[in-house]
């Protein structure tokens, strides 16, 4: 049975992450990046930024929360055992740091149904406590049936 399309537009309760340099400095050493400007909070006062700021790939810390609602969601009634991660790419803005407070919102984009599979598209967009745009990621997941 296909995802039916009439979900396309179907949006999820925004999220917000209170961002932390002690979480910023997990990532970072999680993903093998000691970057000074992750991981050093005294170099990082004297860098441009003032403080500790985020790796771009941190995006997928805070996304995550709007990301989880669609997999569990009923009425789209996915198939988990059969779902892939098909991609994913983003479009960063602003620099995120330590001390922020990001909101991040998702909705679902599009909903191919394919012979053997349904692609569904979700979009993450996330904004600073000041309300500018943080990061924009597009999500891709296969559903194969």
């Amino acid at each position: 049975m296909s995802i039916d399309t009439k979900f396309i537009g179907k949006s999820y309760p925004t999220k917000t992450y209170d961002v932390s340099k002690d979480k910023i400095a997990e990532f970072a050493h999680g993903i093998k990046n000691p970057d000074p400007h992750f991981v050093d909070e005294e170099f990082a006062k004297k860098s441009k930024y003032g403080r500790v700021i985020a790796p771009p790939t941190f995006a997928v810390i805070f996304g995550a929360q709007v990301i989880g609602p669609l997999f569990f969601d009923a009425e789209l009634n996915l198939n988990m055992w059969m779902l892939v991660h098909g991609e994913q790419e983003f479009e960063f803005m602003e620099v995120v740091k330590a001390g922020d407070s990001i909101t991040t919102s998702g909705r679902i984009v599009n909903i191919v149904n394919k012979e053997k599979l349904d692609v569904i598209s979700y979009e993450v967009c996330s904004k600073n406590q000041h309300g500018k745009d943080v990061c924009r990621g597009l999500y891709t997941f296969v559903v194969r049936k």
